[in-house]
């Protein structure tokens, strides 16, 4: 199956809008609406607060995803010149880095509000997945973050992207079914009823850290970076190790300690 998709969703001339910052704006709309519907079914919640909220874990997000790359996936280039990390229209974001920044975000809107992290944290998790989700539509409409070769029947050519011409794994529509749409219904679900303090954070962290690491041995890793180790281990696996650990951890402090509902 051959794709060629223009990444360009609408060109006014004077401005281009893209496919993927379009994705970002459904992410952040998709959290500021279930948020408020989550605010709507529980009392310590109020649904003005979800303004401030989705500006908080946005703007984390936001910085912390292109510094994030830029550490993690892109040192040397910022080593020779560190203004580069400022040139975000080039490209260049990372989840792992971008889940750091928002959990910045979330601790500052914590203490603006006088509410436990742990009690935003909790809020949040359910929300987020479908924003995930979208991203993940726009890495598969750029064209990048592809897979192996694979002679499956639905092995995607990406023609704007790779001219090798060989049929790969869309990986990033792996992520988009797992990331996205499979950790939203799980999540939700389970936190539609009362969980103890972290369990909703730990469940959120254990599942996406799991998805990530499997995606992983059929995605290709960047190109400048290759396998970390035996042939297959990546850098994505890496940071995924530590949230999966975390996730663990948190939902067996939860029900050992029967922690306190938030």
């Amino acid at each position: 199956m051959e794709i060629s998709i223009n990444p360009v969703a609408l060109d006014l001339g004077f401005i281009k809008i893209h496919w993927y910052g379009l994705m970002y704006l459904i992410a952040f709309i998709s959290v500021y609406f279930l948020g408020t519907y989550r605010a709507e079914k529980k009392s310590d919640w109020q649904k003005s607060e979800i303004q401030d909220l989705v500006f908080y874990g946005a703007l984390g997000a936001v910085i912390g995803g292109r510094i994030g790359y830029t550490l993690f996936y892109d040192l040397s280039v910022f080593i020779e010149s560190p203004l580069n990390i400022f040139k975000i229209w080039q490209g260049g974001m990372s989840f792992h880095g971008g889940l750091l920044g928002a959990i910045a975000g979330l601790y500052l809107y914590a203490r603006k509000t006088s509410r436990s992290f742990i009690g935003v944290s909790d809020f949040v998790a359910p929300l987020v997945a479908i924003g995930l989700g979208a991203g993940r539509l726009g890495n598969f409409i750029n064209g990048e973050l592809w897979g192996k070769p694979t002679d499956l029947p639905w092995g995607m050519i990406f023609l704007n992207t790779d001219s090798s011409g060989l049929a790969r794994h869309p990986s990033m529509l792996y992520e988009l079914l797992l990331e996205g749409i499979v950790l939203f219904i799980i999540v939700w679900v389970f936190s539609s009823k009362q969980r103890p303090a972290c369990a909703v954070t730990g469940l959120w962290l254990l599942l996406y850290g799991i998805f990530r690491f499997l995606v992983e041995f059929v995605r290709l890793p960047d190109a400048h970076i290759g396998y970390l180790a035996w042939d297959w281990l990546t850098m994505g696996q890496i940071l995924s190790l530590p949230m999966i650990l975390s996730g663990f951890i948190l939902l067996a402090y939860a029900y050992r300690k029967n922690a306190a509902i938030p």
